[in-house]
């Protein structure tokens, strides 16, 4: 297997990774976007997971706290918690509830091309 193949799904790692990059480099500073819709964008649209694994081990620059899953809930695997996702996510001007998820998710989402 190539040095550039995902696993049994046969995703080349970097064109979505150098994808996955470019788009969250792109996200408003207002909005927040899903792995799904990461996935979809960068021309995987069942690779969700994957966006999860290129996150997690992304450059600390891109705002990664923005990412949340496809119900607007905040990610259970973010590097320092839920508590300091949503403290970001206020920074940005991004509530949550109680139940660590984006309030007015839908209005906040990023969907450029979806």
């Amino acid at each position: 297997m190539s040095a550039n193949v995902m696993g049994d799904n046969q995703l080349p790692i970097a064109s979505l990774r150098d994808r996955v990059y470019a788009l969250m480099s792109e996200l408003p500073n207002d909005k927040v976007t899903t792995y799904g819709d990461l996935a979809a964008l960068a021309g995987y649209p069942y690779a969700a997971r994957r966006v999860g694994e290129i996150a997690h081990g992304g450059p600390t620059n891109l705002p990664w706290h923005r990412l949340v899953n496809a119900k607007g809930g905040l990610a259970i695997g973010f590097p320092e918690g839920r508590v300091a996702q949503k403290q970001l996510l206020a920074q940005d001007g991004i509530v949550c509830d109680e139940r660590w998820h984006v309030i007015e998710f839908e209005e906040r989402r990023w969907r450029p091309e979806l």
